[in-house]
């Protein structure tokens, strides 16, 4: 038997047919499907569907990948283009933080995060963190509208956490902002992250803290950044008995 009848030359002009529309039960000349039926069929596509949105998802994120540079490329392009570079400093952010007159992607300056150190933040979620305005105003002071060389870490990745470039400042005198910064108490030797000079940074701040130099001359541990207070909390907890 055939699934579809005879039809005459206007049912051929007038009938239009889709996939769903396949015969099941007839209906004058044309069987059509039952919903059922559809529905079954419709269910039955869903995975075929499903595995060509993840295929497609996964050349797409491939191809992403393989545009996207490396780690390792980004470091050798921030190497050759900042490595013992002299550029003038244009803009101090914060304590540790301020921008050079060189373009970086998008940006018409490139802006630099102090590796090493971390000075108060003039914005946190209570405001602006102890000693913030000073450290700010002394870097303003001693670096704004100089030419500074830019030295990275021959161990680390040359970005950090929001693409800022972490480097060292060397002002024309020959010191470094950095350990300036250390010396006179108006930052904390980040010991979050390991650099080429992290033993000589905590040495730093220890001598700073012994002569009560800048913010080392009134805070209390509770004006600490918070993740030098979740360090401090850690190393003073006694660890628990199994006794």
């Amino acid at each position: 038997m055939s699934w579809i009848g005879p039809l005459n030359n206007a049912d051929h002009k007038n009938l239009s047919f889709y996939w769903w529309e396949m015969p099941l039960k007839r209906t004058g000349n044309v069987c059509v499907i039952s919903k059922r039926r559809r529905n079954i069929i419709f269910l039955l596509c869903l995975p075929v569907l499903a595995l060509l949105i993840l295929f497609d998802n996964t050349c797409i994120e491939h191809k992403w990948r393989s545009q996207s540079p490396t780690d390792k490329q980004i470091h050798a392009a921030d190497r050759q283009k900042y490595h013992s570079g002299t550029f003038a400093v244009i803009n101090i952010v914060d304590g540790d933080t301020l921008d050079i007159d060189v373009p970086d992607g998008q940006s018409e300056h490139t802006r630099i995060r102090l590796l090493g150190i971390d000075a108060p933040e003039k914005i946190t979620k209570s405001g602006a963190a102890y000693f913030a305005r000073e450290a700010t105003e002394y870097a303003k002071k001693t670096v704004l509208g100089k030419q500074v060389e830019i030295y990275l870490d021959q161990t680390n990745n040359t970005r950090g956490k929001y693409g800022r470039l972490l480097a060292y400042v060397k002002l024309p005198d020959g010191s470094f902002l950095n350990e300036i910064l250390l010396n006179e108490g108006f930052a904390y030797a980040d010991l979050r992250f390991r650099h080429s000079f992290y033993n000589k940074y905590k040495q730093l701040e220890s001598r700073a803290r012994s002569s009560k130099k800048g913010l080392w001359q009134n805070i209390s541990p509770d004006q600490y950044p918070e993740w030098l207070r979740e360090k401090k909390q850690r190393l003073e907890t006694p660890p628990i008995s199994n006794n």
